[in-house]
């Protein structure tokens, strides 16, 4: 069994940051979580995957503040459903991270993620969508 380095530091990261408990007994034990979380037949991701998709989540907490304060100053009354591509062959570690930085803004949440290579979306925005581009209503 070989896990990749990235994978088990996100996976202990996630751990700490669930626990809130920095102490030695509970990393022994988030290390023992982290080996026996079954591990993805995907290829492994590189090192330039992880680093571009950690700009992104960094850059995700500056733009949920400006979100925010434009949904206060100018609130958005309508909603979209969008399909956002990704690459089906990224690793759940990476694809995990996606959904995070999606999701960590206001105004947008993923609904479901499609194994083919897309996010479905909801968005609000402030005018009403074109027909045919997004779904404001789906039904669901």
């Amino acid at each position: 069994m070989t896990i990749n380095y990235l994978d088990f530091a996100l996976r202990l990261t996630i751990w700490l940051l669930l626990t809130a408990d920095f102490g030695l007994v509970n990393v022994i034990i988030g290390v023992v979580v982290a080996l026996l979380l079954p591990q993805s037949r995907v290829r492994a991701a590189t090192l330039r995957q992880w680093l571009s998709t950690l700009g992104k989540v960094a850059m995700a907490v500056p733009r949920a503040y400006a979100e925010a304060v434009e949904i206060l100053l100018r609130p958005h009354r309508h909603e979209a459903v969008v399909r956002q591509p990704v690459d089906p062959r990224r690793s759940p570690g990476l694809i995990f991270l996606d959904i995070f930085t999606i999701t960590f803004t206001p105004k947008t949440i993923v609904l479901h993620y499609d194994e083919q290579g897309w996010f479905e979306v909801h968005e609000l925005v402030q005018q009403r969508p074109q027909q045919g581009t997004a779904n404001e209503d789906s039904g669901q």
